[in-house]
């Protein structure tokens, strides 16, 4: 299983609306809105680190009313 933490600057006011479409797609495990230098941190997993840069790139960047991310690929899961 590959994943990764996405760490998220959003528009102002947007938090939320960001949020919510980040908790609808299947491949986010996790989404929080955070305090700090970021609005929004979340994780996502898939199959192969093919599929995860294939959800970072299309999924992700589709997100309207995000400004900038930071992707942490996992080097490895606790769970494994």
């Amino acid at each position: 299983m590959a994943s990764a933490y996405i760490l998220i600057n959003t528009d102002v006011g947007a938090e939320q609306e960001v949020l919510d479409q980040l908790k609808s797609m299947p491949e986010v495990t996790e989404a929080a809105a955070v305090y700090g230098i970021y609005d929004i941190v979340c994780r996502i997993e898939s199959d192969t680190m093919e599929k995860l840069k294939e959800t970072m790139i299309a999924n992700l960047r589709s997100v309207a009313r995000i400004r900038s991310t930071m992707t942490m690929i996992c080097v490895s899961d606790e769970d494994e």
